[in-house]
C-alpha cells in the first residue's frame, strides 16, 4: 500500500533505485503552502531512493475554478516559483520531477505539467491537450506531445483526460514510450479506477506512473488510488482512496 508522509516506512526495496508517484491534495488557492508540502513529499521520496517522481495535475492550486479571473492570481510562468523550488530538489537529489501546475504565458492559461531533469533543468512544460469540462472555464488547450529521452527510457508526460483521447492512444501505439508520467485529478465514479486505466492502456507496454489527488474539490471528488504499473500491467504499489501517499516501484 501507499506510504503516508511522516510515518515510519519499511520499504520493500532497500538500496534500489525507485520510481515514485505522489498522491497529494493541495490547499485550494495557496500555491506557497502547496509548494512547501510537495517539496517535503519529494524530499521524502528522494531520500528513499526515488529518481523519477510524478505529482498530480494542478498540484499547486486545486482543480475546480469558475472562471479565468479566479485562478489567474495563482498561475505562473514555466520558470516561476514552482519550477524554482522543484529545480533545486531535482538537482540536489539527481531526480527527475514531473509536476502539474497552472502555466501563464501572455494572455493564455494552461493546465500544464513541468518536466525537470536530474540537473534541475526544465525539459518542457507539457500543456494538456484534451480538456475536461472543468478546464474549459479558464484553460487554453495545448497541442504538442513530447517524447523525452531519460535514463529510464523514453518518457511522455500526460494529464488526466489524455487517457480518454484516441489520438493519445495512437501516439502510444506509434511511438511506444517506455514510461508515461501521468499527472491526474481523476474523479471518483465508484469502483476501482485501475480497471479503466488498464483498459485504456491494453495495447501499450511500459511503465505507468499515475499520481492522483483525493477528496472533494467544489462539487466533485477525486478517487485517490495513485499507482505504478509495470510493463506487464501489474500494480507494484497502490495508494488508498484518501490521504497523501507516496507509492514506489523498483526500476
Amino acid at each position: 500500500m501507499g506510504h503516508g508522509s511522516g510515518a515510519k516506512k519499511i520499504l520493500p526495496y532497500p538500496n534500489i533505485t525507485l520510481f515514485a508517484a505522489i498522491q497529494y491534495k493541495p490547499p485550494k488557492g495557496n500555491p506557497e503552502q502547496a509548494r512547501n508540502e510537495i517539496s517535503t513529499l519529494i524530499t521524502e521520496a528522494c531520500k528513499n531512493g526515488a529518481q523519477l517522481i510524478v505529482l498530480p495535475e494542478m498540484a499547486t492550486t486545486g482543480y475546480v475554478w469558475p472562471d479565468k479571473e479566479s485562478i489567474l492570481p495563482f498561475a505562473e510562468p514555466s520558470n516561476g516559483p514552482t519550477f524554482q523550488a522543484l529545480s533545486l530538489l531535482a538537482k540536489e537529489y539527481s531526480a527527475w520531477i514531473i509536476c502539474g501546475y497552472v502555466e501563464k504565458e501572455e494572455e493564455n492559461l494552461y493546465n500544464a505539467a513541468l518536466v525537470i531533469n536530474e540537473k534541475g533543468q526544465k525539459v518542457c512544460s507539457y500543456r494538456k491537450i484534451l480538456l475536461y469540462e472543468a478546464d474549459y472555464t479558464w484553460a487554453t488547450p495545448g497541442h504538442t506531445r513530447y517524447l523525452i529521452h531519460t535514463p529510464f527510457g523514453r518518457m511522455t508526460p500526460s494529464i488526466c483526460m489524455d487517457l480518454n483521447d484516441y489520438l493519445f492512444v495512437q501516439f502510444l501505439w506509434k511511438e511506444k514510450p517506455d514510461v508515461i508520467a501521468f499527472c491526474t485529478n481523476w474523479l471518483d465514479e465508484g469502483g476501482t479506477v485501475l480497471e479503466y486505466w488498464l483498459q485504456r492502456l491494453r495495447l501499450w507496454k511500459g511503465w505507468f506512473l499515475a499520481a492522483n489527488s483525493w477528496g472533494p474539490d467544489a462539487d466533485i471528488v477525486f478517487c485517490g488510488q495513485s499507482t505504478i504499473l509495470t510493463p506487464q500491467k501489474k500494480p507494484v504499489d497502490t495508494a488508498q482512496r484518501t490521504g497523501n501517499h507516496i507509492v514506489y516501484a523498483p526500476i
